[in-house]
């Protein structure tokens, strides 16, 4: 008894219907082309849909495209919307032109944040340079201009570190 199914004992199934057919208040059959994408359970994504295209074009739109494509055209027109309801001169197309005005905006900051990476790079290397040069200075003693620089041990040290030389 248990591989019987509830129709051949008599049972009478009771076929939920879509949200469309829910929402347009008519008979929900078994051949309803709307029941496979607009499911009893998610009025929402019907009820925008029908706002925004009506359900004769939904139908139409739906019968143009094959059947296996169906379900991504489906998941288009609730895209779309939803767009339109939030925006409804531009749709999706203005989330479109937000979206490339973000990616040129961020475009600009990566430029400026390169170039300052690279000049801050720069700085680093004339730093290293000087430091690597403290070691080779010659100052002339026959030549004094009233300025006087010289390097004790500790200093020598200090440099010798920093450019990873040992003791």
């Amino acid at each position: 008894m248990g591989s019987q199914t509830p129709a051949r004992l008599g049972i009478r199934t009771h076929h939920q219907p879509c949200a469309a057919c829910r929402m347009l208040r008519r008979r929900c059959d078994s051949n309803c082309i709307l029941a496979p994408y607009f499911p009893g359970d998610e009025p929402d994504k019907f009820a925008g849909v029908h706002k925004v295209f009506g359900a004769s074009n939904v139908i139409k739109m739906i019968q143009m495209v094959e059947e296996t494509n169906r379900q991504d055209a489906v998941k288009a027109l609730v895209y779309e919307a939803r767009a339109r309801l939030r925006d409804p001169v531009y749709g999706s197309t203005g989330t479109i032109f937000q979206l490339q005005k973000m990616v040129q905006d961020l475009k600009l900051q990566l430029k400026s944040t390169n170039a300052r990476v690279l000049e801050l790079q720069q700085q680093k290397d004339q730093m290293l340079g000087i430091f690597m040069n403290v070691d080779h200075l010659d100052v002339p003693s026959s030549v004094d201009h009233g300025l006087s620089f010289s390097l004790d041990y500790e200093d020598s040290m200090a440099s010798n570190l920093l450019i990873g030389k040992p003791h």
